[in-house]
């Protein structure tokens, strides 16, 4: 990388800045094109704007309560408990053991239900 030279103290910043670009002529501005046509995938992405693309199939935030000690031994796993604790839940409904709710007083507790 070459190093800038430095601004003398008698040009302004915005004088100094504009050193280096040329006025734009006729044929300049008869040349361009838009730069939603020169590179659609950048525009595409500015388009889109910032952050993440959006998932095919998004993630829903769901809030209920778990007993502490529960919770405690998730996470003592470590990082990335939360796709564990999602891989052992798409087990129990794929083995059918939480595919359609029952009233606890017939079924006995949530935890006898897992266990059958």
């Amino acid at each position: 990388m070459s190093k800038q030279p430095e601004k003398p103290p008698h040009i302004s910043e915005q004088d100094w800045d504009d050193a280096d670009i040329p006025e734009w002529t006729d044929e300049d501005f008869a040349r361009a094109i838009p730069f939603k046509e020169a590179h659609p995938e950048a525009y595409a992405a500015w388009k889109r704007g910032p952050g993440r693309p959006k998932a095919e199939m998004p993630k829903a935030h769901v809030g209920f309560r778990i007993a502490a000690d529960v919770v405690k031994g998730i996470k003592a796993t470590g990082k990335g408990y939360n796709a564990r604790v999602e891989s052992v839940l798409r087990e129990a409904l794929a083995a059918g053991k939480l595919d359609a709710p029952r009233d606890l007083a017939e079924g006995g507790s949530a935890q006898q239900r897992l266990k059958e």
